[in-house]
């Protein structure tokens, strides 16, 4: 079963955290698959932010401001939205801001999951809940190979740390409640997403466009550690596939699941910045930072294994094709314009390339 507009015509789904850069892109990709989608987040993280390049608001069936501590409102947003799916997306989703406000990154994490999970349970048409947490829940003790979904979560700064008490969340809710009503709910331990519209402070690709742009040379606090690299639009495709699986059979795929690149594409962050670099020109310049730095895994690896024999997704474009259309957006969006139409485009080439009964829809 691919990600079929048959499914997700109008459907009702909605998006917290649909303001931000992930939760943007699934946004557009759902309104593509002609769903009735809508959102409950807070303002843009970032100035320029995904969310106003595209011009996002006025595609969307229902665009409501809140934050996902305020239980009350997520919960009224819910019942008014009436979706049949929810995907859970809003965090706080920096591993440096994590150290710097652990108490806020907790806080909302773990009880903004809570929320929508307890906004999910009291709302009858809800079919499915897929909450994205991360590829940093893992107890990372730097082994030699890529972590499963039954590997021990653990999570060693205040991030990764959250993002795993947040999948024992879901777990809770799961057998206690939804499992019952037969709510498939299932969380999404995605790679790195990289991809246009991402404007985070401390991510990798952000501060490669900031540095390459102004001419300045680029710092690196770690050089050498080794990520899954992968375009947002792959885990999103799968996210899409496990939604329409729960949907159908909600107690079977109701599990953390692993969507990351092949391994060729776990490269280390000195390769992405050298491809980058060549792609940019005679202006892209970067150093290693010799300052002292947070606490990080040097090496994070995922294993796909169970997507590919169990939901039958498999990445789609290797590292190179991932950076040059991530280039290519940021590139589009200098030059000035909406930025709709591209993001489309870049959709539509990822659609090309799965069978015919996986096409997008023509809704617009």
């Amino acid at each position: 079963m691919k990600a079929t507009a048959e499914f997700w015509r109008d459907r009702r789904v909605l998006i917290t955290g649909h303001t931000g850069f992930m939760g943007g892109w699934l946004a557009v990709l759902l309104k593509e698959l002609g769903a009735a989608v809508g959102g409950y987040a807070l303002a843009p993280p970032t100035t320029p932010s995904f969310f106003d390049c595209v011009g996002l608001g006025p595609l969307l069936d229902c665009d409501v401001r809140g934050d996902v501590r305020d239980a009350a409102k997520l919960a009224q947003a819910v019942r008014d939205q009436r979706p049949a799916v929810i995907f859970h997306l809003a965090a706080q989703s920096l591993v440096r801001e994590g150290f710097r406000d652990p108490v806020a990154t907790f806080d909302v994490n773990v009880m903004g999951t809570v929320n929508a999970l307890e906004a999910a349970r009291a709302e009858p048409g809800v079919r499915a809940v897929v909450v994205f947490t991360t590829d940093k829940v893992y107890d990372n003790r730097e082994w030699d190979r890529d972590f499963r979904e039954g590997d021990r979560l653990g999570g060693r700064d205040p991030y990764g740390g959250s993002k795993a008490c947040a999948e024992l969340a879901v777990e809770a809710y799961r057998h206690s409640f939804l499992s019952a009503r037969h709510v498939g709910v299932a969380t999404v331990r995605a790679g790195n997403a990289i991809g246009g519209g991402d404007w985070a402070p401390g991510r990798l690709v952000p501060d490669i466009i900031r540095a390459f742009g102004a001419g300045a040379v680029l710092k690196l606090r770690h050089p050498s550690a080794t990520r899954p690299w992968q375009h947002v639009l792959e885990p999103l495709r799968g996210s899409l596939m496990l939604a329409q699986r729960l949907c159908f059979d909600p107690h079977r795929h109701a599990s953390g699941w692993n969507f990351g690149p092949a391994r060729e594409s776990q490269r280390p962050v000195s390769w992405i910045v050298e491809y980058c670099a060549r792609q940019w020109g005679e202006r892209a310049r970067w150093e290693a930072d010799g300052g002292a730095g947070i606490n990080e895994a040097l090496r994070l690896g995922l294993s796909s294994a169970k997507a590919e024999q169990q939901l039958g997704w498999k990445p789609l474009w290797g590292l190179d094709v991932a950076l040059d259309r991530t280039l290519d957006w940021y590139r589009a969006h200098a030059a000035g314009g909406n930025m709709l139409e591209p993001t489309r485009a870049q959709i539509r080439e990822t659609f090309a390339a799965v069978p015919s009964e996986s096409v997008l829809g023509s809704a617009r």
